[in-house]
């Protein structure tokens, strides 16, 4: 079954560079699906626990517990109970909701929640003191196994002394109103919060806390995904007596956009295009790198592959959508004779029910056809209206994934 939900949609005008495009995104989407990573990554042999090398015998741990936080931690858990099996002692997971929920197989043992995204709000609040509780008195005989993925800034949040969770959802939203990139966000996100830039690790010692992290931040910085919850930054506080200053911790990435970039790379070979991966750290305004992309001179039957994330400044009278989408409507007006950009999110949600959008002549003869200037939309921040009216939009439903957005730019 495609991940993309409208292909036949998108199909209608007989576009064959359509075609290859979605199949080329498609397979950038089955690389990421969390479910098959960590099924690829973990492995359990006898009482011997391997995560891409490392490895830890259950046997010599008293209690296991496990916490995932972030879009993949629903789906994750599910994975990770299965394998542990009887060795696991107890587990929470605080996830989004995905589409595909049905699809889910809830767990015996690991408490599933679902929170909000992507501001914090009580109910994210009571579920990380849920969290801590059930860490609050480990031992070195004890090990956690954590699972942070994009999305956890938002949903594991306790915010410090004379903070306010108000405080902090204004401060995101002002943030990100202005263009605020992730690192600048989440360096702030952990000033406020007793959870987040090594915090919650500390909580947990002196147990052993493994890491299993996919990555939605430029150049995979494990500090910044989720705001580094697992991530010590020094010198570390409240590490209590006879720690010796050290926590015990190890951080392991298990995916991130390169993943999707090069599986799709190989996929767009397989179509017989020349392909390249240009950059998975595309970043910048998401207007101004659509038109960039949009004006490139064509190379025929070449194929470029771009991962990263770029920013929206919000006017203050704005309508409704995405990085993604907005990258695409911004190069609507400059899109070249055959050659198609697509521009996607990684968890299906781009700010709104759609994941990106296609653009190509086709479109854009669409759109003089209805009489719509695509500026007007462009200028009030409203590219979900604008692909609703038009058409274009990509639609996958929430996804229990993410590593950042993912684009291709084809060329006949």
């Amino acid at each position: 079954m495609s991940i993309i939900l409208n292909r036949e949609e998108l199909l209608q005008e007989n576009s064959e560079l359509r075609g290859k495009a979605l199949d080329i995104l498609e397979a950038g989407f089955q690389a990421i699906n969390t479910k098959k990573i960590l099924r690829n990554k973990i492995r359990l042999e006898d009482s011997t626990l391997d995560i891409g090398g490392n490895k830890y015998d259950l046997s010599s741990y008293e209690k296991i517990f496990f916490v995932g936080i972030g879009k993949c931690a629903l789906e994750g858990a599910e994975v990770v109970e299965n394998i542990l099996g009887d060795y696991l002692t107890d587990g929470i997971a605080l996830g989004v909701i995905a589409d595909s929920a049905e699809g889910l197989i809830v767990p015996k043992k690991i408490r599933s929640y679902v929170g909000t995204h992507p501001y914090p709000s009580p109910q994210n609040v009571e579920v990380t003191k849920k969290i801590l509780e059930m860490v609050k008195e480990l031992t070195e005989k004890d090990l956690v196994i954590t699972l942070i993925s994009g999305g956890g800034s938002s949903l594991f949040e306790l915010p410090m002394p004379g903070v306010t969770l108000e405080t902090i959802i204004e401060k995101t939203k002002e943030l990100t109103a202005r263009g605020a990139d992730i690192y600048e966000l989440n360096e702030v996100r952990k000033s406020m919060s007793q959870v987040k830039g090594g915090k919650f690790a500390t909580l947990c010692q002196p147990a052993q806390v493994v890491s299993l992290i996919f990555s939605d931040v430029l150049g995979n910085d494990i500090s910044v995904i989720a705001s580094g919850p697992t991530v010590v930054e020094l010198p570390s506080p409240n590490l209590g007596e006879g720690l010796g200053g050290e926590v015990r911790v190890k951080n392991i990435l298990v995916s991130s956009n390169i993943d999707a970039l090069e599986a799709m790379e190989s996929k767009a070979e397989e179509l017989g295009f020349g392909a390249i991966i240009e950059t998975e750290r595309l970043s910048g305004n998401a207007s101004e790198i659509g038109k960039e992309l949009a004006r490139r001179e064509p190379k025929p039957n070449t194929c470029v592959l771009f991962g990263g994330e770029t920013t929206v400044i919000i006017k203050e009278d704005h309508g409704e959508g995405g990085r993604n989408q907005e990258m695409a409507l911004s190069a609507l007006l400059s899109i070249k004779p055959d050659s198609i950009l697509v521009c996607s999110s990684s968890d299906g949600f781009d700010n709104t029910p759609h994941a990106g959008a296609i653009v190509d002549t086709l479109l854009l003869q669409k759109t003089k056809e209805l009489g719509i200037n695509p500026e007007e939309y462009l200028e009030k921040s409203d590219s979900y209206n604008f692909f609703k009216k038009v058409g274009g939009a990509l639609y996958t439903g929430k996804l229990g994934s993410n590593v950042s957005d993912l684009c291709i730019l084809i060329y006949k």
